[in-house]
């Protein structure tokens, strides 16, 4: 007689007294073909050891669930809770009235199918004394896809493994606040560096804030604080010593930067971390609601906090003086990012992260070729995946350089032709599209750059709409970042002034492309043999619809100034666009797609990582990608309805 495999899950973390209870309350269950589950029996977790059961919702297809039979893995069995109700479809979608009843799944066999009945009651049980199995279990997605990442890590068994990386999620998600700060001590910009220094013996700092000249009150905005501080260090007096200042005399304001970045006290301490690396900074000023200064952050005292090691090839990569230094701390973000996907850390986490150090790659290689006067009157940007910092792997190359009116340097098209082609040549492809600097469409002086995107909303060429999705993509590298925010800016006014119904058009792009269904209905079983398994393209079946559409919804809502899908997301959120459920399901659901293209780009040799085979996956994998399409389905038919689309 078939039994229960416990060395697959959800079954494999269960303790030996639970072995015995499930077995003692499971039993076999045969469906003919074509028969369908009674509503009587909607009260069981189903195990398929052999055939398809086919899910369904008022008539329409869900999912299949598939036996060891139609896989090429042994004992990798699909289940499913018959008792989960599609409650999260009704909450993601489009709501209904309140007074309609939620209508239960239904579930047919395709072929002659045998099932493990288990009793829910036991499962209840088991699942109330059993965190892990909870979670698998969990009609939450965010739930499983937790388990799913902790299951990458190798420590599922483990329970102190496991209670470590919930540690290591939760300290990256804690606020700055949580840090021991350093104290504020600030100094007047007439101060004399002699009396700075002072300041900073006494207070056994290597800093202290100054307060400049024209000095007036904060502006109280909680969006946006502003700090009108500076920060001088004690390099900053050395270096006054080496210019042979004396610091009895010189004033503080000679030497202070007042490009000063801060924090507020709010922001997770994974944001602090990028915010340091990105910028190459030691001190953050941590600034509360009201924008006063409450303390300030030091690397040191964060990374003690924290323990993370990507800050050593961040001085991999500053220290690198040619393409070969260069080319070996692009190698070890390639080992950053597989120790961190191994260990189970959110993927989301690892993207910005890469994000970051691949900015300082590409700051870098650009000083390497250029004079610092190019650096001064342009600003490189990278777009698409790389702008929203949703790119992980090394695939192609979105790059522009905006130059600042008026300057012209002879060799600008050469140094843009040597810098794409040294960054294929450290594994970071060139675009098939041609949109990077090279071309010179993305490579003008502001004023041409602003009048082309002017250009895209007035007209119905598809290449327009690509176009326009990689600016509002675009994001700062180096060089002058005012000329980037002038462009946003004007990208916004230019949205303002098109047609009302453009962004209507802009949304079909995410609708363009094969619904759920046609994916998982490709699992036809073959007469005496295993089911036809067609990859799932895993960008166009899910990323693209998911980014797309949120990206249309910002523009709409005129959130401009940020490139990602999750602050987008978190904005779109404080403009009532979106709920903050709904947004979190979708960044959820956006962030499994990825975490499952980085699993097939280390696994393989296709660096591309667009394809999976479903039937490859474990059961889990397979349940929350069946639940993820699902997400995207129902987020399309929001959109559909939202613009009035009828594309199908």
């Amino acid at each position: 007689m078939p039994h229960l495999d416990f060395t697959q899950p959800p079954f494999d973390v269960l303790s030996l007294a639970e072995r015995q209870s499930i077995r003692k309350n499971t039993k076999i269950r045969y469906l003919a073909r074509d028969e369908i589950l009674p509503a009587a029996d909607l009260q069981y977790l189903y195990v398929v050891i052999k055939g398809q059961i086919e899910q369904s919702l008022s008539g329409e297809f869900v999912a299949s669930y598939l036996g060891s039979n139609h896989s090429d893995e042994p004992n990798n069995n699909d289940w499913f809770d018959s008792r989960r109700l599609p409650e999260s479809l009704i909450k993601n979608g489009v709501p209904e009235s309140k007074n309609t009843p939620i209508q239960p799944y239904q579930f047919r066999a395709s072929e002659e199918t045998l099932l493990l009945q288990v009793d829910g009651a036991t499962v209840d049980k088991i699942s109330a004394q059993n965190h892990l199995v909870r979670q698998m279990l969990s009609d939450k997605l965010p739930e499983r896809l937790k388990a799913l990442r902790q299951r990458r890590s190798n420590k599922a068994l483990n329970p102190a493994g496991y209670t470590h990386q919930q540690e290591v999620q939760q300290i990256m998600l804690q606020p700055v606040i949580d840090v021991h700060l350093l104290p504020v001590h600030i100094v007047d910009a007439n101060n004399s560096l002699y009396e700075a220094a002072r300041i900073m013996t006494e207070a056994g700092l290597k800093h202290v804030l100054v307060r400049p000249l024209n000095y007036v009150e904060n502006i109280r905005d909680t969006e946006q604080p502003k700090l009108l501080l500076g920060i001088l260090t004690d390099t900053d007096i050395c270096r006054a010593v080496s210019d042979r200042q004396d610091p009895a005399i010189t004033l503080c304001q000679r030497y202070t930067n007042f490009n000063l970045r801060t924090i507020k006290a709010t922001d997770e301490i994974g944001d602090a971390l990028l915010t340091m690396t990105r910028y190459r900074i030691h001190r953050l000023p941590v600034i509360d609601s009201s924008g006063d200064v409450v303390g300030v952050l030091g690397q040191s005292d964060m990374l003690a906090h924290i323990g993370h090691h990507s800050q050593l090839i961040s001085i991999q990569i500053e220290q690198a003086t040619d393409l070969p230094s260069l080319d070996t701390a692009v190698e070890l973000i390639g080992r950053y990012i597989r120790a961190q996907h191994q260990n189970g850390v959110k993927i989301g986490n690892i993207s910005r992260m890469v994000q970051t150090l691949n900015a300082q790659v590409f700051t870098k290689l650009w000083q390497l070729i250029v004079p610092d006067e190019v650096i001064s009157n342009t600003c490189l940007i990278v777009m698409g995946s790389e702008g929203r910092g949703e790119q992980i792997m090394r695939t192609d190359q979105d790059n522009a350089l905006i130059i600042r009116d008026g300057y012209t340097h002879p060799d600008l098209a050469q140094f843009a032709d040597t810098f794409n082609t040294r960054l294929a040549m450290l594994g970071y492809p060139l675009c098939d599209g041609n949109i990077m600097m090279t071309n010179p469409m993305w490579r003008q002086p502001l004023k041409q750059f602003t009048a082309q995107i002017g250009s895209w909303f007035k007209n119905t060429d598809p290449m327009h709409g690509i176009y326009l999705s990689a600016i509002m993509d675009g994001e700062y590298v180096c060089g002058d970042e005012t000329l980037l925010t002038q462009v946003r800016q004007h990208l916004r006014m230019a949205h303002r002034q098109a047609d009302p119904m453009f962004v209507r058009q802009f949304a079909r792009a995410a609708l363009q492309f094969g619904d759920v269904n046609q994916w998982w209905q490709k699992f036809v079983p073959l007469i005496g043999g295993k089911s036809i398994s067609a990859d799932i393209d895993l960008k166009k079946a899910g990323i693209f619809p998911l980014v797309h559409g949120i990206r249309t919804l910002a523009l709409e809502n005129d959130v401009l100034d940020v490139p990602s899908s999750k602050d987008r997301l978190k904005a779109l959120v404080q403009a009532h666009a979106l709920t903050q459920e709904r947004a979190d399901t979708l960044l959820e659901a956006l962030e499994f797609f990825m975490a499952q293209r980085l699993s097939v780009a280390l696994s393989t040799e296709d660096k591309q990582a667009r394809q999976v085979n479903p039937t490859s996956l474990t059961a889990l994998e397979r349940d929350l990608l069946k639940e993820c399409l699902a997400v995207v389905k129902s987020f399309k038919n929001q959109l559909r309805q939202h613009y009035q689309l009828e594309i199908a």
